[in-house]
């Protein structure tokens, strides 16, 4: 079983974060919670990737805080400062991954808000091997997809009404354009559509396909 750390950032503070090590030699992943927090639901996904044989540490970008709804939660992201967020504490993650436990390559993988920042982080977190996308897309003038730099794997709903597939498509016709080549699968669900903890969403074909092709994504960059 994984556990709470503390891990430094660049600035010279501190964040929380959970932590389940796959053992010595194993490559790393950065996972970035949805708007909810640092709930079960990630830390479960955290045990799954070191089972798989990455060691994975996902920052608790609320600082301890879970929302009860959906207003709570909208809140609440909207009051995360997305830049500090990523320059701060996703590269404190990478960096402790790297200089503490060992790890060589690294990958970023996140859900909802915590998919908008993986993108954002292939944009402004340097030396990532793998990018693993889950129903997010980032501000574009924050985080311009084009500018990605490690090879993406995308994961988007038919049904969802926050990224719709016009954004979707915009978002791969964007990459494309820039010269590269995303990997975005589309799914007849709803957003959230992996995360078993929300029956009215949850969709086991959709999400069990989505896993099988992120575990070989994954081998395929981090390996």
């Amino acid at each position: 079983m994984g556990q709470m750390i503390e891990f430094d950032r660049p600035d010279g503070g501190s964040t929380a974060g959970y932590l389940a090590s796959a053992g010595d030699g194993a490559p790393g992943m950065i996972l970035i919670q949805e708007w909810w927090g640092l709930k079960p639901h990630i830390k479960d996904i955290a045990e799954r990737l070191a089972s798989a044989g990455i060691t994975t540490l996902a920052p608790d970008l609320y600082r301890g805080r879970l929302a009860a709804d959906a207003d709570e939660a909208s809140h609440m992201m909207n009051g995360l400062d997305f830049a500090d967020a990523t320059t701060q504490d996703l590269q404190g993650a990478l960096d402790h991954l790297r200089e503490h436990l060992g790890c060589g390559k690294v990958g970023v993988m996140g859900y909802c808000m915590g998919g908008a920042l993986t993108i954002a982080a292939g944009v402004h977190v340097k030396d990532l091997q793998a990018a693993v996308c889950f129903y997010g897309i980032p501000p574009a003038e924050f985080a311009d997809p084009a500018r990605i730099e490690p090879p993406l794997l995308g994961h988007f709903a038919t049904r969802d009404d926050w990224c719709t597939p016009e954004k979707v498509d915009a978002l791969e016709t964007r990459m494309r354009a820039a010269g590269k080549q995303p990997v975005i699968h589309r799914y007849v669900a709803d957003h959230a559509f992996f995360n078993k903890t929300r029956p009215e969403v949850y969709d086991e074909a959709a999400a069990e396909l989505a896993w099988s092709r992120t575990l070989d994504f994954l081998k395929q960059h981090l390996a």
